[in-house]
């Protein structure tokens, strides 16, 4: 289980990964979050306002159905990783011949996100920082692109085209969320020209027109 490149003592933000001492208190933990805990000690930061001290953080099980979200003490977290410094982790040769990570290194390979700052979330990004193997054959690629500052429509939807030329030759689907100032936005609604596009941030799903607008950015769509 990986600990080495783990950085500790920076602000959390959605999908980072943390690696925990020990699960939280719950009254209510379902049966399959112990064994999951027991293998790989780690959740992952998501989006929601928490009490002081705490960060929002939700666990994963083998299946799709199995997500829990609670609150983790800061004080019981061992270790954080952001997606972006998991692109270049190794992997064994049959964990790199699954799709989701052949995407990953055509994306690497191509150096078409090379000018930003990305990196890979989901079960690809899980994988990558616990060493645990979640990934499987029909396993999307789930992608965070950081844009603090604005992204031309032209330049998202060529950028989607590129995405799309993966896709289209590995047969697996790229899920690309770009975070905003005002939160996360997915790459394909602001490649669409659409007049107000889908804000995930902290204090719920919001419809804005610009979300690097600082008046809409602190307006209840904050990261």
């Amino acid at each position: 289980m990986r600990t080495d490149t783990f950085v500790k003592g920076k602000e959390y933000e959605a999908h980072d990964l943390l690696r925990l001492r020990a699960l939280p208190p719950m009254s209510d933990v379902p049966a399959w979050l112990t064994c999951v805990f027991a293998d790989a000690p780690y959740t992952v930061v998501r989006r929601a306002e928490a009490p002081p001290g705490f960060v929002a953080a939700g666990f994963r099980g083998p299946s799709r159905a199995q997500r829990y979200g609670t609150f983790v003490a800061l004080d019981s977290i061992v270790s954080a990783c952001s997606p972006e410094h998991l692109r270049d982790r190794p992997l064994s040769p049959e964990r790199r011949a699954l799709g989701a990570f052949q995407a990953l290194a055509a994306l690497t390979r191509h150096g078409w996100l090379d000018a930003l700052t990305w990196g890979p979330t989901g079960s690809v990004g899980f994988e990558l920082a616990t060493g645990h193997p979640v990934v499987s054959d029909a396993s999307d690629l789930d992608l965070l692109i950081r844009m603090p500052t604005p992204l031309p429509r032209v330049t998202a939807r060529t950028l989607r085209a590129h995405l799309f030329t993966v896709e289209a030759a590995l047969g697996v689907r790229i899920d690309t969320q770009l975070e905003t100032p005002a939160g996360g936005v997915a790459l394909s609604e602001w490649a669409d020209h659409k007049p107000r596009v889908m804000v995930r941030s902290r204090g719920g799903p919001s419809l804005v027109a610009d979300p690097w607008s600082i008046s809409q950015a602190h307006n209840g769509a904050q990261p």
